[in-house]
């Protein structure tokens, strides 16, 4: 039988980990730990920390106080005013492991969408061009758009751009796989092809999954665990089906009372 993920040792553990603006206080004293191949969604209000939480694990901000771990690499402040600066090193390995998917797609507009996609692999991970052009064809058919490999960006629509973002993310075979409000920049009528793809990654993949969402059901039905934030602390958190039919905490009650 497969081990639950929560019965597994963290591969992302966050360990007093403070993070300010100036003088806002995004994340206080942050602990917070993720197991292999769990898919944990992050809910919440706007400005709760949960985008903080992905650009921290991404190395794309640093933090003033606290100790993060990821893959058994960790890198940490232990006090002081001052922004942690990593070295290049422990930034390079933490990358390694992760692959984000952004709201809004992050393409370059100059390259084809075969080149956004397998670029990465050889100039980071040092593939041959001709196992990179492979892999990212395989990944492409995946997502649905091995037809569109000689289109640039600006030929497709948002949806297509976002499904060509998360092929990019999967080139760099990252452990982890963030999301960051995939859908959010979306029209409407293109948010089901887009959860679509990630519905199939979480379902047949032992990827470890973080998921920043406001796409409610979605997050009942593809995550393991779903986190409740509300300024910079997770103020509850449990498996979905409890948390969207009895949440215990009275902001949580309110918060999903808003946005069902």
């Amino acid at each position: 039988m497969t081990e639950p993920p929560c019965a597994r040792a963290p591969l992302i553990e966050f360990q007093g980990v403070t993070k300010r603006f100036g003088t806002l206080t995004v994340l206080d004293d942050f602990n917070f730990s993720v197991a292999a191949g769990e898919k944990v969604a992050l809910i919440g209000p706007s400005g709760s920390g949960k985008s903080t939480v992905l650009r921290i694990l991404m190395t794309l901000e640093p933090f003033q106080q606290g100790t993060l771990t990821l893959a058994g690499t960790s890198y940490h402040q232990t006090g002081g005013a001052g922004p942690f600066k990593a070295s290049q090193r422990h930034l390079r390995e933490l990358r390694s492991h992760v692959g984000m998917v952004f709201q809004s797609f992050n393409l370059f507009p100059h390259m084809s969408v075969l080149r956004n996609v397998l670029e990465a692999p050889v100039k980071v991970l040092g593939l041959p061009r001709a196992e990179a052009e492979c892999r990212a064809v395989e990944l492409l058919t995946m997502v649905g758009l091995a037809n569109k490999k000689d289109h640039y960006p600006a030929q497709l629509s948002g949806g297509q751009q976002q499904r060509v973002a998360i092929a990019r993310a999967l080139a760099m075979r990252p452990r982890v796989l963030l999301f960051d409000e995939p859908t959010s920049a979306l029209d409407p009528q293109l948010v089901g092809e887009v959860l679509g793809v990630i519905r199939g990654l979480a379902h047949a993949h032992e990827l470890t999954m973080l998921l920043v969402t406001h796409e409610m059901r979605f997050a009942r039905e593809v995550s393991d665990r779903v986190c409740f934030f509300d300024q910079g602390r997770i103020r509850e958190q449990g498996d979905p089906e409890r948390m969207f039919s009895a949440p215990q905490e009275p902001r949580t009650r309110e918060f999903l009372a808003s946005v069902l």
